[in-house]
């Protein structure tokens, strides 16, 4: 008869510690230190030179395109847009950039992900730095039981840094070469704004095209994240069949924020009974972000280039304002803020429009999302103390100069497929898709 020999309880209780132990030694790091540049690193920093092409064994360095150059001893930059990533799981992080160069002034502009504008215009003079923080989001398709359906290949492809598992930053330059010195990442829990909506609230991937969603992240500090799930060629029911609103629920947790758009596709459903529909999709939507003790917030979408005096929208911002106000939600009239910004520019109106009819270009959605910002302000809602100190009230009866606004404009994207949405269909008066007149302008990407 063969001896069956037992253990000692503190073998067993090793065997458990070193079953345990793979689990723990996987759990990633989040936070991370870079210094740019040939001097010896900072304590406790990474050095980052111009070779440093980012891998998926190293988990970070620039992507491919523009290589940055030394600026100094102390600093990389360049005449160009140029991308750099770190590997990050899902979650919000806190980005600390120190800017400046020993050797030459420079003029900085930071988007994060898919084009979300950051920072803009930081300047420094030769021998001086200056550092600056921001809040990033970083998102994945999947959640527990499910999955978003992402447009295949606009997601999966061209829209990719919204859904990867990489933190990517855009450091561009305005009259100046860009001089970064040093990056830090860390991850925090902060409250997130979420935003769900259609092409004209979305992460654009292709320059001119913009929307106020990712202009938006400029007015806020290091207190809120913001989200941005919308998406082009969405309307609401849609986004909810796509998941896209599971997956906002699947981490909203109290104290979040939820702002919606929709009406540019949703319009064009000419079924009985669809703007009842759309109605009740909202009732719905607001009852399931307050049983996760976040708080909605409805928009009533802007209008078109020849909406200024009309209504092109079949009266759905009227019925999103109209739900809100019987949900007792907040909201925020867009729709008329759109309106008065169209008849200020006047002659120039399709000069804010990238197509001259429906999607805004850098200036437009730059002016969209500050009448965003006076919104929620006049909604009073808690996370205005989030808005950054340099926000000043902005009117849309006398909006910024389109002859001197400026915005970097970002590496490729220009052959990448326009937004979603048949402009043939939008409406009487719509016209062509093409502007009457040039963008105002923006800064090119230079050579490296």
């Amino acid at each position: 008869m063969k001896t069956v020999r037992l253990l000692p309880a503190a073998a067993l209780a090793g065997l458990a510690f070193l079953t345990v132990w793979p689990a723990l030694a996987a759990v990633p790091t989040t936070n991370f230190k870079f210094s740019f540049g040939p001097a010896s690193p900072a304590a406790g920093s990474t050095q980052i030179l111009p070779t440093t092409a980012y891998t998926k064994e190293l988990g970070y360095g620039f992507e491919s395109g523009t290589v940055p150059v030394a600026v100094g001893d102390h600093a990389l930059g360049a005449k160009a847009p140029f991308y750099f990533s770190v590997a990050e799981p899902e979650g919000n992080y806190k980005v600390t950039v120190t800017f400046g160069s020993d050797q030459a002034p420079s003029d900085n502009t930071v988007k994060a992900e898919l084009r979300r504008l950051m920072l803009e215009k930081i300047h420094t003079d030769a021998g001086q730095s200056v550092t600056r923080s921001f809040i990033v989001n970083v998102r994945l398709p999947q959640y527990p039981g499910g999955v978003v359906r992402l447009k295949a290949p606009r997601e999966t492809t061209n829209e990719a840094r919204a859904w990867d598992d990489k933190l990517t930053l855009e450091f561009n330059r305005d009259d100046a070469g860009s001089a970064v010195q040093s990056v830090a990442i860390e991850k925090v829990d902060v409250p997130t704004l979420y935003i769900l909506g259609d092409s004209t609230v979305c992460d654009q991937s292709g320059e001119g095209f913009n929307s106020w969603g990712q202009m938006l992240t400029r007015w806020f500090g290091t207190g809120l994240a913001i989200a941005n799930h919308a998406e082009s060629g969405e309307t609401l029911a849609s986004s909810i069949g796509e998941k896209r609103f599971a997956k906002v629920y699947s981490i909203l947790k109290p104290g979040d924020f939820v702002i919606m758009q929709f009406a540019h596709n949703d319009m064009k459903n000419n079924a009985p009974g669809a703007l009842d529909k759309y109605k009740s999709d909202y009732v719905n939507v607001i009852a399931e972000i307050r049983a996760h003790g976040a708080t909605p917030i409805l928009v009533a979408a802007m209008e078109r280039s020849n909406g200024a005096n009309q209504d092109t929208l079949k009266g759905y911002p009227a019925a999103a304002l109209e739900t809100a106000a019987a949900q007792k939600a907040a909201s925020i009239d867009l729709h008329s803020m759109s309106q008065v910004f169209y008849r200020a520019l006047g002659a120039d109106v399709k000069k804010a429009f990238q197509d001259g009819v429906t999607h805004h270009n850098n200036y437009g959605s730059y002016e969209l999302s500050q009448m965003i910002v006076m919104g929620l302000k006049a909604a009073k809602l808690d996370l205005v103390k989030y808005i950054s100190s340099d926000f000043k009230d902005y009117d849309p009866a006398h909006p910024d100069p389109m002859a001197t606004f400026k915005m970097a404009v970002s590496a490729g994207g220009r052959n990448t497929p326009r937004p979603l949405g048949d402009e043939s269909t939008f409406g009487p008066g719509a016209g062509a898709a093409t502007p009457d007149a040039p963008a105002p302008a923006a800064d090119k990407p230079a050579a490296p």
